[in-house]
């Protein structure tokens, strides 16, 4: 990463004139679209990873600190029938009747599903904000539609998966599937049920073998947290998700891993988990957060009163400010009162010397772009039709948590923490993205050209830096090996903000120190809930 001062020195051997420029924005501008052409249908063969074999199975978890659950015994599950009974006999020979006959295909959906149950259902996760990250289309008075839950079939479909609504989601099925698993590792314990195939040598294993107890299902336990949270933060999907789910517990029969009463026992007490999430959900406060036109006014004035020049929105017509009220959502790690404590001082003042001495640095990164600066734009872009930039830091902790051969109830654990504090992040982002409501760079220079999609938002502080200070934080401290690596990351996406001339180096900065105190937060909450001792 260079300085301005240095890119400036740079500038005479670059001899870069404006056709070649215009050429060099117009190829990256392709290859970022290119991903959008292609249809929005829900794709499960994204990655091909490697069969779950934790080389620790974390027998104990069922004592693991919960999030919501008051403990791991607060949704009862009965004591499973004994391995001699003739109808745990029955659900053998179902096993049994699908091994003696597995198709390809079939191998293929077993093969896909031992990656992970929490891994999986993340990327279907990612793949849905994606899939509905889409905002509506003006109507033809120049006002625009809103997504509505009660309605989610009808246009512009319900959700628009835009990055605070993304990160909340993640947060809470993340969330919700360490919940279950930490009830459902009490219960394995307690009811030391082996698997089918070490009860009855004759089951075939087509996922590596495990010393863990299979009642209730661990894979059984996340579907059914997935299905039951896609009521209410995917609705127009729950054919898709059901189908996705019964192919997962299918799966699991087929491999020989679980009998049929090891599902339904995980099933139900996914589901019973999960709905505690949805209660909480419904009264976290982001059902208010678009507010209306007389708050956006009351911010806007309240702006101007303060002697600063307002953000404004540069689309045509002007379309509402993006869930100005998301501050006011309730967090997870720390208290909603918190959220002011949290918030940086204010950005340098419209009128100031220090904030023309920022505007002219954007303006100068959008008429000086090179290949570099111009990559690190479009990687780390995260628009529309994406799955955000929480999803991007879920899609980078995906790519590294594979690597620790870590078990479900793990997986699930750090990717609750990692997902709660991005969620966190997006209410302090949010609080004073609208606390300030601080103009956007093109909008005080319109010379400045963006090189990349213009948020419909106020501009302090970048949720980029926010999202990325908040992740890398947290994930240095479960992978400290990595840390170099996820800090690096960390800063290279709230640069991309003022590469892509969207954000000021006020902005990044302030983000990425929020961020931090929030992963610092994240740290504590990790360092306190028994998985680690």
């Amino acid at each position: 990463m260079c300085s301005i001062s240095a890119a400036k020195q740079s500038l005479p051997n670059q001899k870069n004139n404006a056709i070649m420029k215009k050429i060099i924005v117009y190829i990256y501008l392709a290859v970022a679209v290119l991903p959008l052409s292609c249809s929005k249908s829900i794709s499960d063969r994204s990655h091909d990873f490697p069969a779950l074999s934790p080389a620790n199975i974390d027998l104990n978890a069922g004592e693991w600190l919960p999030i919501l659950l008051t403990g791991p015994t607060e949704f009862p599950v009965e004591a499973p029938a004994a391995i001699t009974t003739p109808a745990y006999a029955a659900e053998l020979n179902e096993i049994k009747g699908w091994q003696q006959s597995l198709t390809g295909e079939q191998k293929e959906k077993i093969k896909y599903w031992s990656a992970g149950a929490v891994l999986r259902w993340n990327e279907i996760m990612r793949q849905l904000v994606a899939k509905y990250n889409l905002p509506p289309y003006q109507n033809p008075d120049g006002t625009y539609p809103a997504p509505s839950a009660a309605n989610p079939f009808a246009y512009p479909y319900f959700p628009f998966a835009n990055p605070p609504y993304a990160a909340r989601a993640y947060a809470y099925v993340s969330a919700a599937m360490y919940d279950a698993l930490v009830a459902a590792h009490h219960y394995k314990k307690l009811y030391n049920r082996a698997a089918p195939y070490t009860v009855d040598e004759t089951i075939q294993a087509y996922v590596p073998k495990s010393d863990l107890p299979s009642y209730p299902s661990e894979d059984a336990v996340v579907a059914g947290v997935a299905v039951e949270l896609m009521k209410l933060l995917f609705p127009t999907e729950l054919a898709f998700v059901q189908e996705k789910a019964d192919e997962h517990m299918r799966s699991r029969i087929m491999a020989g891993a679980n009998v049929r009463s090891d599902i339904e026992a995980g099933m139900a007490l996914g589901k019973a988990v999960a709905e505690k999430f949805t209660v909480r959900a419904r009264t976290d406060g982001a059902g208010t957060s678009g507010g209306n036109p007389t708050i956006w006014k009351q911010m806007e004035d309240d702006c101007i009163a303060r002697g600063e020049m307002p953000w404004i929105s540069q689309e045509a017509p002007k379309r509402p400010p993006m869930l100005p009220l998301f501050g006011k959502v309730q967090p997870f790690l720390f208290d909603a009162a918190d959220v002011v404590n949290l918030r940086p001082g204010p950005p340098p003042s419209t009128s100031s010397e220090l904030f023309k001495k920022e505007l002219d640095e954007v303006l100068w990164y959008s008429e000086n772009y090179d290949r570099e600066r111009l990559r690190i734009v479009h990687f780390w872009a995260d628009g529309i039709a994406t799955p955000t930039p929480p999803g991007h830091w879920n899609a980078i902790a995906t790519e590294e948590f594979i690597k620790q051969n870590w078990s479900e109830v793990r997986w699930a654990r750090n990717m609750a923490i990692l997902n709660m504090a991005m969620m966190d992040a997006a209410i302090c982002c949010w609080d004073a993205k609208f606390a300030y409501f601080n103009p956007r760079p093109s909008q005080v220079n319109p010379k400045i050209k963006t090189l990349t999609g213009l948020p419909n938002f106020p501009s302090y502080t970048s949720g980029h830096s926010t999202f990325s200070g908040a992740a890398a934080t947290f994930l240095s401290h479960i992978l400290p090996s990595k840390e170099n690596t996820f800090q690096a990351m960390a800063l290279e996406a709230s640069l991309s903000r003022l590469y892509g001339a969207i954000h000021y180096r006020a902005d990044i900065e302030a983000g990425l120190e929020v961020g931090n105190n929030i992963g610092q937060l994240a740290i504590a909450r990790a360092q306190s809930d028994g998985a680690d001792q």
